[in-house]
């Protein structure tokens, strides 16, 4: 049985890939799920942590899964996208395949976001988020990002790049500036998804979603 690691994203925890992780599951895979260290917990636990934290607590995860596969699928969500990112170049020989979901290459302002939000209850909600978030660790992830810039170049693991037409946190043309102008990948395509916001595995196309994504695995796994 071949196995896939999810990873979340900034802020967020494993709720954001469940229904992926589920639907892969059911399909033969063995999917781990865990939280990014300094998430999951309270505001302090999040300001006492680092994006080198973060991706420290996912490395550990996919050295642990390597201990007993010959390789391993990665997925990504947002930032997870990014630390994903970072491990299939760091673990290359090891990684079948790289999904990203939801990639913030080009991630919106808050200002931006707030002209994004369609409903006053989502606006509450992303003020409150905002508001919960210790500047150090915004800081911490708008590092990752720029970091990231330097990673991409040297992907070359199968790569399925997944975006949203409506994600209010990345500008959508994200996924095909890693397609054309990043990921030096042969094998490598974009989804993008009309009626989906940030949060990909939650929308309502979210089954052609999760049925791409284990096609795309089923074929890069060969």
């Amino acid at each position: 049985m071949e196995s896939c690691l999810f990873i979340h994203g900034f802020t967020g925890g494993e709720h954001e890939i469940s229904p992926l992780s589920q639907f892969m599951e059911q399909h033969n895979y063995r999917s781990r799920t865990f939280t990014l260290k300094g998430h999951g917990g309270s505001r302090n636990d999040l300001l006492h942590s680092d994006r080198h934290d973060w991706q420290q607590s996912a490395e550990d995860e996919l050295t642990e899964l390597l201990k007993t596969n010959d390789g391993v699928h990665l997925i990504g969500f947002s930032t997870g996208a990014l630390i994903a990112s970072h491990l299939s170049v760091r673990y290359k020989p090891w990684i079948k395949s790289l999904t990203l979901l939801s990639t913030p290459v080009f991630p919106l302002n808050p200002v931006e976001i707030i002209k994004t939000l369609g409903s006053f209850s989502m606006l509450k909600t992303y003020i409150s988020k905002f508001s919960s978030t210790p500047p150090k660790a915004t800081r911490e992830f708008q590092r990752l990002v720029r970091e990231s810039f330097s990673v991409y170049p040297h992907i070359e693991t199968p790569t399925l790049i997944v975006q949203g037409k409506r994600d209010h946190l990345v500008k959508t043309r994200s996924a095909d500036y890693l397609r054309h102008h990043m990921i030096k990948a042969t094998q490598k395509q974009v989804l993008m998804v009309n009626n989906s916001g940030h949060m990909v595995c939650h929308c309502e196309e979210k089954d052609r979603i999760m049925n791409e994504v284990l096609q795309f695995i089923q074929t890069a796994g060969r």
